[in-house]
């Protein structure tokens, strides 16, 4: 299997309140292909005729180097992917710096009414947070730049164009030589599942990952017994909650059960929405500490409080 590392940039509207056809107009594809060795095989570059914004926004200017004039220059963005996707070949996975590249193509893609990359999730490997796995804490998430200069790469061309900046992914992901790092792949959640046959269950080596089918609201989804569902990911046994789903901010949901082989588990749920206003939901399960459960059980009185408060300020 071939690694294609991809960067993109992207344009904006100049003007704050302009109707957005297209949140970001995407100008360059960059991209190189490794082998199963990490060895670069082949490359990728191509700037893109803008159809939306006809006028850079100042700071994809200062921060590429690039002119309008250049970009005239380029090829319609149908034209470009289309070539892209085959240069891709069959057997590889996407690689790149963070989540956004995908997401954005793939925006793109759909406002030209391009077949999609994919009609549910799939694999890819988010470089950024593998550095962190490999060489720092697993939670922090860095520049290219700092990565580079971590690892001691040599900067043998300059950052912030769609070509360099995958030849520099591609080199970070080259550093990585554990391969049970490589294997704690992402996935890309553009096209939710949408039924349940398509609902995705991954396990890691220390936590489970549910992706759910599409619901109409989030009602909807916590009524569903799968999604609300405490499991024990090593011995599969569903788990009776110690404290029930309950949310510390709106937006991340947390419940403990508890297993009698395997200690505490840690649910966490994200609600994510869909374009045109549906959900699905993103549950992860951890087996977790006892410190680690009193702290979900200080967040849970924590969020019992602030309920408390809001109750007693809106009765006056």
């Amino acid at each position: 299997m071939n690694f294609v590392i991809l960067d993109l940039e992207w344009n904006q509207s100049s003007e704050e309140n302009s109707p957005k056809k297209l949140n970001f107009e995407i100008i360059e594809i960059g991209a190189i292909k490794l082998n199963a060795g990490k060895v670069m095989i082949s490359e990728f570059s191509q700037l893109i005729r803008p159809q939306i914004y006809m006028e850079l926004h100042k700071f994809t200017s200062r921060l590429i180097h690039l002119q309008m004039q250049e970009l005239e220059r380029g090829r319609p963005f149908p034209e470009v992917v289309k070539e892209f996707l085959e240069w891709c070949g069959e057997d590889f996975i996407f690689c790149t710096w963070g989540p956004l590249d995908l997401t954005e193509l793939q925006s793109n893609m759909v406002y030209y009414h391009m077949p999609p990359l994919a009609y549910g999730p799939f694999k890819f490997l988010d470089v950024q947070k593998l550095f962190s796995l490999a060489f720092e804490d697993g939670k922090s998430r860095r520049a290219l730049e700092y990565a580079v200069d971590f690892l001691g790469i040599e900067k043998d061309i300059p950052f912030h164009r769609a070509f360099s900046d995958a030849y520099y992914t591609g080199k970070v992901l080259s550093k990585i030589t554990d391969e049970s790092i490589l294997e704690k792949y992402s996935y890309d959640l553009f096209t939710p599942p949408q039924n349940r046959e398509e609902e995705i269950h991954a396990l890691f080596d220390n936590y489970a990952k549910y992706i759910s089918r599409v619901f109409p609201n989030k009602m909807d989804a916590f009524r569903d017994k799968e999604v609300i569902s405490s499991k024990c990911y090593l011995c599969h046994r569903n788990l009776k909650k110690e404290i029930k789903w309950f949310s510390p901010n709106g937006r991340n949901y947390y419940c403990l059960a508890h297993c009698d082989k395997h200690g505490f588990l840690k649910g966490k749920i994200r609600i994510k929405k869909t374009e045109d206003d549906q959900v699905f939901v993103v549950k992860t399960t951890k087996i977790i500490s006892s410190a680690e459960a009193d702290k979900i059980e200080a967040q849970q009185e924590h969020a019992k409080e602030i309920r408390k408060n809001k109750r007693k300020k809106n009765n006056y």
